[in-house]
């Protein structure tokens, strides 16, 4: 059997011509490739033909095979670019488009980051530490003893330990103060340090308590630092958080860690404290006064557990909740909302 190679090509470019979409282009493949297609044909009946033409004849089939390959994958990328660009084209730009809900930062982070820029800018750096502490980090180094009832089970959250001796039992930190004493034992004063960071106790959950909490531990530490300048500092950071007109009072307290110690209250950021004649406060009680933080001179002990010669350095040091903080400034009346993930929450900061 004979086959004209060139008439072969000429009708292959005309029915490739004639395509107008994929089902043309399959119908085109299954002629020319398809199992009973000409090619296929061409090849099985190789045998028919003498020694000497059957060479010259499977040569032919396999350069016309090949290049009606290469035309249908052309055509395809072809007929793939055109359905592209009539997409493009039955778009209409002047729809309006769905709209993407950009995230912003959780109110605890809000307020995470407003105190510490407050702080930064009064010359304080930032330090973070773990959240799984030893026994000593956390409570001997701080002047906090064997029989306080912080250290009880019920208090803390100890980690399985069979092997480890007194003070260095690890346990998930009760709040951020152990980040003071490993700043301390790793650097000489002067010191200026804010330690923002997660805390845990075994509390049970309610409207003003959470297990898992946010603090803020600051210190300064150097020669001859006074309360006046703790007050000075304190005052300074109330007023950029709070507001100008915000009033502040600290009240005798005791702390292990400090000596003297003092709780800090701020005046009521609703009622202004202004007693009302009418009706109570929602916030104060009544009280015109909210406690936001504590504070005090660092206990001489806790020098001498970092390895401070005696005597040389003076300090102080507050630490405030983050949740409380935030609850005040944005006037929430419950923790949980802020560890629900409540997207009605949420969007209104």
């Amino acid at each position: 059997m004979s086959w004209d190679i060139k008439d072969i090509s000429r009708q292959i470019q005309e029915d490739l011509n004639n395509i107008k979409d994929s089902s043309g282009l399959e119908n085109f493949r299954v002629k020319y490739l398809g199992r009973k297609g000409m090619i296929s044909q061409m090849l099985s009946n190789l045998s028919d033909l003498s020694a000497e033409e059957r060479p010259k004849a499977g040569r032919l089939a396999n350069e016309l095979k090949q290049k009606v390959s290469f035309l249908i994958n052309e055509k395809k990328a072809e007929l793939t670019q055109e359905h592209d660009t009539k997409k493009v084209e039955v778009l209409d730009f002047g729809l309006p488009g769905i709209s993407q809900e950009i995230g912003h930062e959780h109110p605890v982070s809000r307020v995470i980051n407003q105190v510490c820029e407050i702080f930064v800018k009064l010359g304080f750096k930032i330090v973070e530490g773990p959240e799984i502490e030893t026994e000593f980090n956390n409570f001997t180094a701080l002047n906090i003893p064997p029989d306080h009832p912080s250290r009880d089970g019920f208090d803390t959250f100890y980690l399985k330990q069979s092997t480890r001796p007194v003070d260095k039992k690890l346990l998930l930190r009760s709040h951020t103060s152990p980040v003071q004493i490993r700043v301390m034992k790793k650097y000489a004063p002067p010191l200026a340090v804010v330690v923002p960071g997660r805390v845990y106790r075994p509390d049970a959950v309610d409207a003003s308590h959470s297990f898992m909490f946010h603090q803020i531990e600051g210190f300064l530490v150097d020669k001859q630092v006074r309360f006046s300048e703790l007050k000075g500092v304190l005052v300074h950071f109330a007023k950029e958080l709070f507001g100008k007109d915000i009033q502040m009072r600290f009240r005798p307290h005791f702390f292990p860690f400090t000596e003297p110690s003092a709780e800090v209250d701020i005046s009521c950021i609703m009622c202004k404290n202004k007693k009302a004649t009418d009706q109570r406060c929602s916030v104060c009680g009544g009280k015109s006064w909210l406690e936001i933080l504590g504070a005090g001179m660092i206990h001489p002990h806790v020098f001498e557990a970092v390895g401070y010669p005696k005597g040389k350095y003076t300090g102080f040091a507050f630490g405030m909740g983050i949740e409380r903080i935030a609850m005040l400034k944005y006037g929430i009346n419950d923790i949980r909302l802020f560890f629900e993930n409540d997207l009605r929450f949420l969007r209104q900061f």
